[in-house]
């Protein structure tokens, strides 16, 4: 007859090891694996609203925050990722990206490096001096010069790109792919490549009629 061995008692579950995310506090009780895939399900479901941000003479506007979630011992590890628009409404635009562990470090990191890549491009009466066609990647983006009193005719990232440029009338169309990324940087490739009359004139040292 074998051995008498005392009962075993199990293991006690460790504590809840997230740390605290957009205003979620960890509970005191112990670890919970329900409770852990209620916390992934209500960061998914928050929609992410673009924001708009007057930082003295800069317009900041938030196109796109993206969550990473990296499964380590202790569960799982969020990083924030996020794509800003910087302009000063008045010809200047660039765009930033930046990452981080949290969202409003991302969004400081991504607007440094926007006013870091800051270009200057050609407007005239609030748009644009002719048709032109921008393209990143799979992305392609059409503009065109609109009449005062149009507006901006156009989604939610190439918006942003004209609002902070200044442009304030301007017909667009995207084509391909819609990732928004894709679509900042195709708008400002094509707001880059503008040219007036009075530049074209200058460059080929004729005059137009």
């Amino acid at each position: 007859m074998a051995a008498w061995r005392p009962w075993r008692m199990p293991r006690a579950k460790p504590a809840c090891r997230y740390k605290p995310i957009q205003g979620i506090e960890p509970p005191n009780y112990p670890y919970n694996k329900t409770y852990s895939q209620r916390i992934v399900r209500s960061i998914k479901e928050q929609p992410v609203v673009a924001k708009d941000t007057n930082r003295g003479e800069y317009v900041e506007k938030v196109v796109k925050i993206k969550r990473c979630a990296a499964v380590v011992k202790g569960g799982r590890r969020f990083s924030f990722a996020a794509m800003v628009v910087v302009g000063d409404g008045k010809g200047r635009v660039g765009w930033g990206y930046g990452k981080a562990n949290e969202v409003p470090p991302s969004v400081e990191k991504a607007v440094k490096e926007g006013m870091r890549s800051m270009v200057e491009i050609e407007i005239e009466d609030g748009t644009i001096p002719h048709k032109i066609v921008g393209r990143f990647g799979a992305a392609q983006v059409v503009l065109v010069p609109a009449s005062p009193g149009t507006g901006v005719i156009a989604g939610a990232a190439v918006r942003a790109v004209c609002e902070a440029a200044g442009i304030s009338d301007i017909l667009t169309k995207s084509f391909g792919s819609n990732n928004p990324i894709s679509l900042v940087k195709a708008t400002i490739e094509a707001l880059q490549r503008a040219r007036s009359r009075r530049a074209v004139e200058h460059l080929r040292g004729v005059q137009l009629t």
